[in-house]
């Protein structure tokens, strides 16, 4: 999902979004807010901490995420995916080049793999704990393959 975090309007958006949207885009705005300080930070800077450089690191994942190619809208299940994928830090190890690829791998894999989980949030419209752990499992296992 395209989404500028500085302008967004997040107080009438979030009213409208399912409850496993609002579990995910709560932290992907708090990282999103993080990355471009410590962008804009890191440009005066050069010798940063480890902390700072995974901020960075995760960020940019982040905003490749976010990047959607135009008349290629996600459902909200999809979206939900892809943005746990990135804010449980499972594309850290992902090239910011490739996680475009990795992102449209995965919901293809999840498709036609593992279904039944797609069904199960589309119907719950949240993330349990038994179904982040599922989702955690299948991503881990495309991972493998990718």
């Amino acid at each position: 999902p395209a989404i500028n975090v500085g302008l967004s309007v997040s107080r009438v958006g979030g009213a409208a979004q399912i409850k496993g949207m609002k579990q995910v885009a709560g932290q992907l705005r708090l990282d999103l807010a993080q990355y471009r300080e410590m962008a804009a930070f890191a440009q005066f800077g050069s010798d940063l901490d480890p902390a700072t450089q995974a901020q960075l690191h995760r960020g940019e994942r982040l905003v490749e995420l976010l990047k959607q190619g135009q008349y290629k809208p996600l459902n909200v299940v999809q979206q939900i995916i892809s943005i746990f994928s990135g804010v449980r830090g499972m594309i850290d190890d992902i090239k910011p080049a490739d996680v475009q690829r990795f992102e449209a791998g995965l919901l293809n894999f999840l498709e036609e793999k593992h279904k039944d989980l797609l069904d199960t949030i589309a119907k719950e419209k949240k993330l349990d704990d038994a179904t982040e752990e599922k989702l955690k499992a299948a991503i881990t296992a495309f991972k493998e393959l990718f």
